[in-house]
């Protein structure tokens, strides 16, 4: 079997017949459209389907894959991973490199660093590729943890929300935030399928949290870039959050992860008492324009 087979199997599963406007012809073995149900909507025969599912086409064309996430009222999110899962494999040169800076920790670049701990009333933490976290705002801390006593191996986002008590307390909605990460994590193995660190993530994640292990073999994609999120902070209450993922460009495979709340609302005041809360914890000596980081190698 393949990723590609995987997933079309999950997508099949997750669409009713009468969902595409085909009727429902009786009691099903298993939920989800049939095989020659998508091939007909499709317009290719059952045994390409059949093929493709169990990883015997080397390479399908575009076109069919189109019409399959047509078919199958794929997202775009959806269809993006739809065709990254089908890139042939031996083309490497369009995929990038899994493993290229495999071997040590991302550095955050001053300007970046800058960058953080200017946003003195906005959480802010930098993400690596599988959203481990590479540096933080004094904010940052305030909201989630103190992620520089955390061993290096611990300081990934995915891995805080699921395993780490007090951040996985801290959402009002963690079934919903939890079932995003998985799908966003999914949605990045596409495009390095090959990588060992996301290997032990995922396998580590599958071995401790039965609630992971069930939302990744459902196959869920979602690159989702801004939304907002409710926090239950122990210190200052309850946070309405909106939050963004920035790119930082110049092929560092990072992004910057704010939290920013509405003008004049209480989360805003509540955002200002943590920010106050949060300085007089540090210390009136803590260099402000210093920011925290992760400063492993």
């Amino acid at each position: 079997m393949t990723e590609l087979g995987d997933y079309l199997r999950a997508c099949r599963a997750r669409i009713n017949a009468e969902d595409v406007g085909l009727p429902s012809t009786g009691r099903r073995r298993v939920p989800g459209l049939r095989r020659e149900e998508l091939a007909s909507l499709a317009g290719v025969s059952v045994d390409y389907v059949v093929r493709l599912e169990q990883g015997r086409v080397r390479s399908a064309s575009p076109s069919v894959l189109s019409a399959l996430a047509r078919a199958l009222n794929l997202q775009p999110d959806e269809y993006e991973y739809l065709m990254r899962v089908a890139e042939e494999s031996d083309a490497t040169a369009s995929r990038p490199s899994s493993r290229a800076g495999a071997g040590r920790r991302p550095r955050v670049s001053p300007p970046t660093q800058v960058l953080l701990t200017s946003m003195v009333n906005v959480p802010a933490l930098v993400l690596g590729r599988h959203m481990d976290i590479l540096g933080w705002n004094r904010m940052g801390a305030a909201l989630f943890t103190d992620f520089g006593t955390l061993p290096p191996n611990q300081r990934n986002h995915i891995w805080l929300t699921f395993l780490h008590p007090r951040v996985r307390a801290l959402y009002q909605d963690w079934p919903k935030v939890a079932r995003e990460c998985v799908a966003y994590l999914r949605m990045n193995a596409a495009r390095y399928p090959d990588d060992p660190a996301l290997a032990q993530l995922v396998g580590e994640l599958s071995l401790r949290d039965a609630d992971f292990r069930t939302w990744w073999s459902h196959h869920q994609v979602r690159a989702q870039r801004q939304g907002r999120k409710v926090f239950r902070h122990p210190v200052a209450g309850r946070l309405d959050l909106d939050f963004q993922v920035l790119e930082v460009r110049g092929g560092t495979d990072q992004s910057i992860l704010l939290y920013t709340a509405e003008p004049g609302s209480s989360s805003a005041e509540a955002l200002t008492f943590l920010s106050g809360w949060a300085t007089e914890r540090d210390g009136t000596t803590a260099d402000p324009r210093r920011p925290s980081r992760d400063t492993s190698s």
